[in-house]
């Protein structure tokens, strides 16, 4: 039985042959860029590694560090745990209802749309805008408002200021939420077959909010799946916006420190490059054990 299995295996694939070839060079690609960093990562997290000497292996004593010995974690665990909360939920319903709303529209008016409120997240002055907006100064354009309506007397320095810094990045990372999602979602809208909301409206389906909930959510189940696992890595991944707004591992009291920022104080500051991956490795399993919650709410 074993003999006739493994023959008939062989047939598969000699008859799969073309395929696997076409596949090679994705999966070749995955291996050497993701697979092969990651168990790099949690070899290297259980060593003392400066990339200077060759690692030292340490067991667990990077953890335990990490989680008795480190407060700047616990700190930086906390703030991506409230952008990871609020961004989350909020961007991925934000992109989805944006992308609802905009297919609606007239095609040109549509892909205009559509390029306006894409073009921020890949834009790379995006981050000048809000500095201009809540500088520090007078000639703040935010600081210049308050004061000309005698709100306050004299300007607040918002991104150094832990009372405000991170409520200021949480909007802005909002307002990035229309990326890679968004265009799914677009996508996922335009696919759908017109003929079914005909054939609701024949089954009793009587306005567009019905028609969202029992034809085009169903239908986008796909697209609203690979929504949410970009929503997850962006949200887990916040680092960037608070480096070049808030300062990140250098912002007043680690206010807006996040657990990449961490990740890149131990490993291009420090070269801690164990502990680095240390924290790495934690960020990874948060990411993982936050997507199976996801689609387990979602059934997927």
């Amino acid at each position: 039985m074993a003999i006739k299995n493994e023959h008939s295996l062989g047939r598969r694939i000699r008859k799969s042959a073309v395929s696997y070839a076409m596949m090679a060079p994705f999966m070749l690609f995955f291996f050497v860029f993701i697979v092969l960093p990651v168990l790099s990562a949690i070899v290297l997290s259980f060593t003392d590694f400066n990339m200077l000497q060759s690692p030292h292996v340490v067991w667990f004593a990077n953890y335990q560090r990490l989680f008795t010995a480190d407060s700047v974690f616990l700190t930086a665990l906390k703030n991506t745990l409230i952008l990871a909360i609020i961004c989350g939920p909020a961007g991925y319903l934000f992109a989805f209802l944006m992308a609802w709303l905009i297919n609606e529209m007239p095609r040109k008016l549509r892909v205009l749309l559509t390029v306006i409120f894409y073009a921020p997240s890949v834009s790379g002055n995006v981050y000048f805008i809000w500095t201009y907006l809540f500088s520090g100064d007078s000639y703040g354009i935010v600081n210049g408002w308050l004061m000309e309506l005698g709100l306050i007397q004299s300007p607040i320095l918002w991104m150094t200021n832990p009372q405000y810094n991170l409520t200021i990045i949480i909007v802005i990372q909002l307002w990035l939420s229309l990326g890679v999602s968004f265009l799914s979602f677009i996508a996922g809208l335009q696919g759908i077959d017109k003929s079914q909301y005909e054939a609701g409206a024949i089954d009793g389906v009587k306005n567009r909010f019905q028609e969202l909930w029992y034809i085009t959510v169903p239908n986008m189940k796909s697209m609203l799946l690979f929504g949410a696992v970009m929503q997850i890595a962006g949200v887990f991944g916040i680092g960037d916006i608070t480096t070049a707004l808030g300062g990140g591992f250098n912002s007043v009291n680690y206010s807006t420190l996040t657990i990449l920022n961490h990740i890149q104080d131990y490993g291009s500051v420090r070269y801690e490059m164990g502990y680095a991956c240390c924290i790495a490795v934690i960020l990874f399993i948060m990411i993982v054990l936050t997507k199976k919650l996801i689609f387990r709410l979602l059934k997927w």
